[in-house]
């Protein structure tokens, strides 16, 4: 494989997305909200988890190219097909995050990278505008054990191009490269896993009908190279009896919820493309309790690393009050 694809499939947008919307519609739950209310509540989610994935990724990318933030001898950027100009505040013209501008400025304390964003992903189903900003304390490096930095959300807009609905986030988040390390230093079964941690109490959601809420994250990602790269990602909250939280706040409608990944969510590349192949969901609210189990094969039985057909299937769940239930197989 290319390095230039391995580097795509590594940061490629992978966990969660927007499965929760397979629900068949009823009237109301047992608790008298509506089945379109309960879709809606595991959508926005699911969505958000995603967008905070996939920024993540693009932040990742950002920061591995750059010599300044990594204390590596010189920019990797050149090695990926980037192109960077000279001097003290360097922009990056063909960026591997899609339709964005990358800046940085290592003159000003904090020293910072800016992602700009102004078009459409390269799956063209969403539209991204609105800004990340990554800032560092100068003479520090991402690649030291215990490392921090801040990760500023600044209207960042995301538009679904399925149906035209925004979400819009503004807040910070502390990013910790918790064993030291580079992510480009993942090219063998032997190298040693990097595990990242991500947290935020201040991250400000705007849904489509205009609702706003400040939701709680707490998350872990681990990265390995196992015949090719491998991702787990984990909830690290703890509250009310309940482990491995990894989002928690209150939705649209203004009921609170938990989310858990109560089984890792694992990811690792399969047949040249990064699958999500095992790891359990749980979203809970007023209405009951979400549970999506990945890596499935059509009759419902975990899949053993990767799938022959490179088809998986996931089951999901909801148990709501009175002892309602509803199950459903897909594939994704």
């Amino acid at each position: 494989m290319k390095a230039t694809n391995l580097y795509r499939f590594l940061f490629a947008s992978t966990l969660c997305g927007f499965l929760f919307t397979a629900c068949k519609k009823s009237s109301s739950s047992s608790n008298g909200t509506s089945q379109t209310e309960l879709q809606t509540q595991a959508d926005d989610e699911s969505r958000v988890s995603s967008e905070t994935d996939a920024s993540f990724n693009d932040v990742n990318t950002a920061m591995e190219g750059s010599a300044t933030i990594t204390g590596s001898s010189q920019d990797r950027t050149v090695r990926y097909g980037v192109t960077v100009d000279g001097g003290n505040q360097d922009t990056v013209k063909n960026s591997l995050v899609c339709n964005a501008t990358v800046t940085f400025d290592t003159t000003d304390n904090p020293h910072t990278i800016t992602i700009t964003y102004n078009g459409k992903t390269s799956d063209s189903l969403r539209i991204r505008t609105g800004s990340i900003v990554i800032s560092w304390v100068p003479g520090t490096h991402w690649t030291t054990a215990g490392d921090q930095i801040t990760v500023t959300f600044q209207n960042l807009k995301i538009v679904r191009v399925l149906d035209n609905k925004a979400i819009l986030f503004n807040g910070t988040h502390t990013y910790t490269n918790v064993t030291g390390g580079s992510l480009l230093s993942l090219t063998s079964n032997t190298a040693t896993p990097i595990t990242h941690t991500i947290t935020s109490s201040n991250m400000s959601i705007t849904f489509d009908d205009g609702s706003q809420r400040t939701w709680s994250f707490a998350r872990q990602r681990t990265y390995s190279y196992n015949n090719g790269f491998k991702i787990q990602e984990t909830g690290t909250h703890t509250s009310g009896g309940m482990n491995n939280i990894s989002e928690w706040g209150t939705n649209r409608f203004g009921n609170s919820f938990t989310a858990q990944i109560t089984t890792p969510l694992t990811a690792q590349v399969c047949n040249n493309s990064l699958q999500v192949t095992a790891g359990v969901y749980v979203l809970t609210n007023n209405s009951g309790v979400f549970t999506l189990t990945f890596g499935l094969d059509v009759n419902g039985n975990p899949v053993s690393g990767c799938s022959l057909t490179n088809v998986y299937y996931l089951q999901l769940v909801w148990a709501g009050a009175g002892g309602k239930t509803y199950s459903i197989t897909l594939p994704y």
